[in-house]
């Protein structure tokens, strides 16, 4: 089953840019045939949509909160999908994860349309 790890979290000042890395060590062989999605969880609050990409990264999409910000990519050569992070601000701040969906050629916008996580990394913006 696919294991993701992420990475590239940390504490950083607004306005400051961080990339995210998630990578599939548990089967890179079959990583790109998956779409991928990045989530987010604050305290409190329920996990949310960030970003989703198709399996060849050839259709991408954001939530509204971050479009224009955040960039999606992933290389399936080394079963990894990046989130580009610019421009943070304090409402960003939140564990985010990576999920992989089984059964559609779709990303979800949804954390329950997803079958497999990461262990999630911490982002923190202060002002």
């Amino acid at each position: 089953q696919a294991q993701l790890v992420e990475s590239g979290g940390g504490s950083v000042q607004a306005g400051a840019s961080l990339r995210l890395s998630c990578v599939d060590s548990g089967q890179p062989e079959t990583f790109g045939y998956f779409p991928m999605g990045w989530f987010r969880q604050a305290p409190g609050k329920e996990r949310e949509f960030v970003a989703g990409i198709d399996w060849d990264g050839g259709r991408v999409g954001y939530a509204g909160s971050v479009r224009g910000r955040f960039f999606i990519s992933r290389d399936n050569a080394k079963a990894t999908v990046y989130l580009q992070m610019n421009n943070l601000s304090t409402e960003d701040t939140a564990v985010y994860y990576c999920g992989t969906r089984r059964g559609s050629m779709d990303w979800g916008t949804k954390w329950w349309e997803y079958l497999y996580w990461g262990q999630g990394t911490q982002v923190t913006v202060s002002s």
